[in-house]
């Protein structure tokens, strides 16, 4: 299923990402489902590419009652509502430069569906590019999803290991803007600035924000570009044992894409807790 316009920039896992035209190119592919994703879930409603169906990030993904994901029978329900089936490639699209297309991307990995990629430029790039949109909804029929337990330690990082990986000095790096990571802001900027009760960031990351990544129109940037950036500027080696976080855990899951699969680091977790978490744990450390 390699893209050909993906495959000529280089990257580690070409597979993991297509471009708009491949997108284009496949609308009736029967083993195809495109996924929508976005922080604004009426975005959907207003216009989607033919075909696209939405998963909410809140309302799909995550515990009705735990700050928590889905479990493996609700996972498995999931899909086989919206006809995924087992060997059905997912392609994930969305709002800001596919931050919550990265995220939905890497819930999906936790239960290992690989056959999953990313669309190169979401949502932006496909309305740039004057490409079509619908309003319509379609019926789909449901299929038998089977999934193994969640894997989180895979590509997930809790807390304490958060805390014991900074002690030992190993790579953390935070993806918010550089006032979230001085502690002068607690969100980005035109958002509430609510969420933790202190400001700051955990000892010893570093700061590479997200958007670092992006081309402007959505794109990831070139894999000579994104080398520079964290293994040249930032000293990042593949054999690290790399923690990504940010507030949530959305922005982080773009980072921890560019990093995993385009830039090729096996051991890269993204510290979903993030900062809504540290910057709320009583005597947990925090530099500024």
């Amino acid at each position: 299923m390699t893209d050909p316009i993906i495959a000529s920039k280089g990257f580690a896992n070409p597979d993991v990402l297509v471009s708009t035209q491949w997108v284009a190119d496949h609308l009736n592919d029967p083993g195809v489902r495109l996924v929508e994703s976005n922080e604004d879930i009426l975005l959907y409603d207003q216009g989607h590419i033919p075909g696209a169906i939405q998963i909410d990030w809140v309302g799909d993904l995550n515990d009705k009652i735990r700050r928590d994901y889905l479990d493996r029978k609700s996972f498995e329900a999931l899909l086989s509502r919206y006809g995924i089936s087992n060997d059905t490639l997912v392609v994930f699209y969305g709002d800001k430069n596919n931050w919550w297309a990265c995220y939905a991307f890497w819930v999906f990995q936790l239960f290992g569906h690989t056959r999953a990629a990313v669309m190169d430029g979401g949502r932006k790039k496909w309305i740039e590019e004057g490409r079509t949109l619908t309003k319509e909804k379609f019926q789909i029929a449901p299929v038998q999803y089977r999934a193994p337990e969640r894997a989180d330690w895979r590509i997930r990082a809790f807390r304490d290991q958060v805390l014991l990986h900074t002690q030992s000095g190993r790579p953390l790096i935070d993806v918010r803007s550089p006032k979230e990571y001085s502690g002068e802001m607690l969100h980005m900027e035109a958002y509430p600035q609510e969420g933790a009760l202190r400001g700051g960031h955990i000892p010893g990351a570093k700061n590479v924000p997200w958007a670092t990544a992006a081309n402007d129109d959505g794109t990831f940037k070139s894999v000579e570009q994104l080398r520079a950036i964290y293994q040249e500027q930032q000293g990042l080696s593949k054999d690290d044992d790399v923690v990504v976080y940010c507030r949530i855990g959305e922005r982080s899951s773009h980072t921890w894409f560019v990093l995993h699969y385009l830039l090729g680091f096996p051991n890269v977790r993204n510290y979903d807790g993030s900062w809504t978490e540290w910057g709320n744990l009583v005597g947990a450390p925090i530099e500024r």
